[in-house]
């Protein structure tokens, strides 16, 4: 199937007046939030794991039960609520883990990369037009805020990069839906105590992830919504229907019931699942257009039946030193010194980031001034621990370009740097010293040019 998202690309900078009226609109400080809504002005790198997403699968099972980063604000599963509206408790930090699979799988293909990257390889992170990063396509709190300097967060590059924090904080953002019944959203499961192990009574958390919708937005998720044919077929997940024609929920739902299949094998093994039935009272009434008012007070409802549970999943014990290993970051290259008068190669320069510890490594490169362009700002370095396919062009190492734009170039001569620092990983940053130089003789005697 197609990657049902297209990633941003990076722009490369020409000269003329396009290249003066992109540079002041985008790279000037101040006017950075008019110009791009995305945390990163060009696409980072990423790692992109096994076709048959065992990988993920892996990472979707213990961020389920939150055995990845518990107690983080960020990352870390919260405790799940259940119980009616007037004894709502925190419960157990545990999520069906099937859940996290198919919306993974209707979000990007279960993939963190755009869809030139091999698997087992690194290339471009897929990002959505609206900033939706990865796998679970988070989109939350990757625009603002940002960091120092109005630069992307060690939060954003992980989310961005890495496989095991997009997951996690997908998760996390999936359980904050649930929680934000009954104060805003309506409650599932009125007669199972909303007990968060059934999967049923994650269907208004599941609307809400796409985006808690009805009649009159650009995109309803209201299953009762005029726009969708009633009764409807279920939705089979194999790309032989629109999408538009089916509210959100009832996607994930399909894709639940019915896998993707890739070389001919499922993905995961089918999960039963019920859908509420809309020619019910119990499911009608409450899930009527009419009903549906913020802060939803009438439309609870009942456990669809037959009801399902996920089993337990079997999460190791050294899953997350695993998963995340032991980053070591190390930067080679020597001081740049950059030549506008001497063509491409005189012109840039290149850094290689390496990892010589274990796991994924993420880094972001941040310019001190907006006249030094760095390519890609964020990326990972592979250990030797990773799979990394050398056959389909998969590389350990990372290479920052380093260029100019003269437009913003303060005068001919000009110093700045780049630090690089790993998102993920302990250690000072590295701070890479750039000197650019873009006075030189023109021919005519007493003139000179900067570009």
């Amino acid at each position: 199937m197609r990657r049902a998202w297209k990633a941003l690309r990076g722009f490369g900078l020409a000269g003329g007046l396009m290249a003066a009226v992109w540079a002041l609109a985008v790279l000037t400080p101040g006017l950075r939030d008019h110009a791009a809504a995305c945390a990163f002005l060009r696409t980072p790198q990423t790692y992109e794991a096994d076709v048959r997403r065992t990988t993920y699968f892996a990472a979707m099972d213990a961020a389920a039960v939150d055995a990845i980063f518990p107690g983080d604000p960020t990352f870390g599963l919260p405790a799940i609520e259940v119980g009616g509206r007037a004894n709502r408790v925190a419960g157990p930090k545990q999520m069906p883990p099937s859940l996290l699979r198919s919306i993974g799988w209707i979000e990007s293909n279960l993939t963190m990369a755009t869809q030139s990257v091999p698997f087992q390889s690194t290339g471009p992170a897929l990002v959505s037009f609206d900033c939706g990063h990865g796998i679970m396509q988070i989109t939350t709190g990757m625009t603002v805020p940002l960091g120092n300097n109005n630069q992307p967060t060690a939060s954003q590059s992980n989310i961005a990069t890495h496989y095991v924090y997009n997951i996690a904080r997908g998760a996390a953002m999936l359980a904050e839906k649930w929680n934000q019944a009954p104060e805003l959203r309506p409650v599932a499961g009125t007669d199972t105590n909303s007990s968060a192990a059934i999967i049923e009574n994650w269907y208004f958390a599941v609307w809400a992830y796409n985006g808690f919708t009805g009649p009159g937005a650009n995109i309803s998720n209201h299953p009762m919504d005029p726009v969708f044919s009633n009764p409807r077929e279920a939705w089979r997940c194999d790309g032989s229907q629109s999408r538009a024609r089916f509210p959100y929920q009832e996607i994930v739902w399909g894709c639940l019931q019915s896998p993707p299949t890739t070389s001919g094998q499922r993905l995961w093994a089918p999960v039963a699942v019920t859908r509420p039935n809309l020619s019910l009272p119990q499911f009608f009434q409450p899930l009527s257009v009419a009903n549906f008012e913020f802060p939803y007070l009438r439309m609870d409802i009942p456990t669809p039946q037959p009801a399902h549970t996920d089993p337990a999943p079997n999460v190791p014990g050294d899953f997350r030193a695993r998963a995340l290993g032991a980053p070591v970051p190390a930067e080679t290259g020597p001081p740049v010194s950059l030549r506008l008068d001497g063509g491409a190669t005189a012109s840039r320069a290149t850094v290689t980031v390496t990892n010589s510890g274990t796991g994924i490594l993420v880094w972001s490169a941040v310019p001190s001034a907006n006249w030094i362009i760095v390519e890609p700002p964020a990326g990972v370095s592979l250990g030797a621990d990773v799979a990394c396919n050398a056959s389909v062009g998969c590389a350990r190492t990372s290479t920052i370009t380093i260029s100019v734009n003269p437009v913003l170039l303060p005068q001919a001569m000009a110093q700045g740097s780049v630090t690089i620092a790993g998102s993920n990983a302990a250690g000072a940053p590295v701070v890479v010293p750039i000197s650019v130089q873009a006075d030189f003789d023109t021919g005519a005697s007493g003139t000179s040019r900067a570009y």
